[in-house]
């Protein structure tokens, strides 16, 4: 399957450098586990896509991870995230999100949940 290219916003590459050299422990852990083709398809950090980065990106399968973390205005971002998600959707896009406890306290089940997902976008309709 050939790789779609889906317009970004070029002012973000900047950022996206910087959040890679900057990610929290949680991603830290999960991209580990990610790179380097470990489940059987190529991810990136960081990848902007339209206006947005994402934080892990699957090209060939138009998979993005998302790892949340704590805050304390978290309905504000919540909504945030949606409206985000709503948007790269209509690209194509599926998502998937894990929270940071559950990358640091249960990666095996993340990984399972993750290897999941693939295999259904991997399986042709």
């Amino acid at each position: 399957m050939k790789n779609e290219i889906i317009p970004y916003n070029k002012q973000l590459k900047p950022l996206a450098r910087k959040l890679r050299k900057e990610m929290p422990v949680s991603e830290i852990l999960l991209w580990q586990e990610i790179r380097k083709k470990n489940l059987g398809v190529q991810f990136h950090r960081q990848v902007p896509i339209d206006n947005y980065i994402v934080d892990f990106y699957c090209h060939e399968l138009k998979l993005a991870i998302e790892v949340d973390g704590n805050s304390h205005n978290i309905d504000e971002i919540y909504e945030n995230d949606i409206l985000r998600q709503v948007r790269l959707e209509s690209f194509g896009i599926s998502f998937v999100r894990f929270e940071n406890l559950e990358v640091k306290n249960d990666i095996y089940n993340v990984l399972k949940e993750l290897e999941g997902k693939i295999n259904e976008l991997k399986t042709p309709l």
